[in-house]
């Protein structure tokens, strides 16, 4: 091997090694670098810079240098070690976002040393981590607005909504600030998130309105036992419904025998789901059993700790039961014809959970023959001189408790309709004439006949 003779030198291939710095993770609006380190003993053919979607089959390219066609090193460090080439090259995102987030792939070529048509190819990746403070957040009770019931326990829900944030923040609640220690659950309890709506087992039934025969009794109808021992003191028990004095408050008060002095036992519950823009919507869900008795004015809180937040948010709510709805009436001067609005404002307190209103006209049906109205607005349409005197309840109700209002339609004469009384039968004495008269002449004419 030693006497033979090559025409040309031994030559080796060009080496290349290529890294790219890894990032801790980044916040929305932050501006970062990416660095690809590359060390190489060739000449360099080219740089690409690729963002990787869709689970690495598609890449899109995001810096080019090609080495053939330019001389731009303004984004190329280099500096000479030995016979070897250190590069550094970077791309700077000054503003990123979440949809930035993702991996990155930095592709390098040299020439190989023994032939310029070959190129020796070699690439590195980092994954950028976007992280994004949650947006907003509000505490919700669940299926509301929802009646109070002191016959019977009902579970009550909290929900935490928050919006906006990538990871999932850790969400958990407070009771008058204190952290309270929940049992997790994968699911709901039975009950927590489906209680509907339900009416009182009859809305007369309210022991603010029980006859007092009725309470003394301890029964509600049907023979069904009245849960506690002592009977109802209602603000209203002895109170004729006649002669209730208007504008009125009755807040209901009693609690029956299941309502405990006891710590509740709260039950918690944890889920996110993926939102179009890459951020997380977290839903944390509080059940208990209901004490209206402690839980009135109980200051419950939502917060939330994540990563890109320096300190926790968080988002308060005071359960409040109903006290002193303002109640208005358009127009203020009602006459035969018009239409009435009778219409909830507001309260004399901050009410949480939304209350569940109900109308009813003391006596009789509504104007247009049903028992009962939902809603904060009752209309009537064209009243008649009948209603004159009405008087109309609003009960306003959540979980937490009850409250009754009346007032009393007053509806004055209309100059704009023809005056004159109607007989006993409804109709105008003009109209009897008429009728006279027309029997008269069918009994002529069935005579002649």
């Amino acid at each position: 091997l030693s006497s033979l003779s090559l025409p040309f030198p031994p030559t080796f291939p060009g080496y290349l090694t290529v890294s790219i710095e890894p990032l801790p993770p980044v916040v929305v609006g932050d501006a970062v670098t990416l660095k690809c380190n590359f060390k190489t003993d060739g000449k360099m053919r080219e740089i690409v810079w690729y963002r990787v979607t869709d689970g690495g089959t598609i890449k899109q390219k995001i810096f080019t240098f090609d080495a053939m066609f330019s001389t731009n090193f303004s984004q190329m460090e280099n500096y000479r070690k030995r016979e070897d080439l250190v590069y550094q090259s970077t791309v700077r995102l000054p503003e990123v976002r979440i949809s930035d987030n993702g991996p990155y792939e930095c592709h390098v070529g040299i020439y190989d040393r023994a032939t310029r048509e070959k190129v020796v190819l070699a690439s590195g990746n980092v994954f950028l981590n976007v992280m994004a403070p949650p947006t907003s957040i509000s505490v919700l009770a669940a299926d509301t607005p929802a009646p109070f019931s002191r016959y019977q326990a009902q579970n009550f829900t909290l929900v935490c909504v928050v919006s906006g944030g990538k990871p999932a923040p850790l969400v958990y609640f407070k009771r008058d600030g204190e952290p309270i220690e929940a049992t997790p659950l994968p699911e709901p309890p039975a009950g927590a998130s489906s209680w509907a709506p339900r009416n009182l087992l009859h809305r007369d039934l309210d022991d603010t309105k029980l006859p007092k025969s009725l309470a003394a009794d301890g029964e509600l109808g049907m023979g069904n036992p009245f849960p506690t021992v002592d009977p109802p003191r209602g603000l209203a028990a002895e109170r004729d419904s006649v002669t209730e004095s208007i504008p009125e408050t009755v807040v209901s008060r009693e609690f029956p025998r299941w309502v405990h002095m006891a710590e509740p036992i709260y039950y918690f519950r944890h889920t996110h789901a993926p939102v179009s823009d890459g951020t997380v919507e977290a839903r944390a869900t509080l059940t208990w059993t209901l004490n209206p008795q402690i839980d009135n004015e109980a200051l419950f809180s939502c917060e939330v700790k994540h990563p890109a937040l320096s300190m926790p948010m968080q988002s308060e709510v005071t359960l409040v039961a109903p006290k002193g709805p303002k109640i208005t009436m358009t127009p203020t001067r009602a006459r035969v014809g018009d239409t009435v609005r009778i219409l909830v404002q507001g309260f004399q307190n901050e009410v949480f959970p939304e209350p569940l209103f109900t109308w009813t006209r003391v006596g009789s049906r509504l104007l247009d023959g049903s028992a009962e109205h939902d809603g904060k607005e009752l209309v009537l349409e064209r009243v008649p001189a009948e209603l004159n005197g009405s008087m109309y309840r609003c009960t306003a109700q959540n979980p937490l408790g009850s409250t009754d209002t009346h007032t009393r339609l007053i509806v004055f004469e209309n100059p704009n309709i023809p005056r004159g009384p109607e007989d006993s039968n409804g109709s105008l004495p003009g109209h009897c004439g008429f009728r006279f008269i027309l029997a008269l002449t069918l009994t002529v004419i069935l005579e002649l006949t």
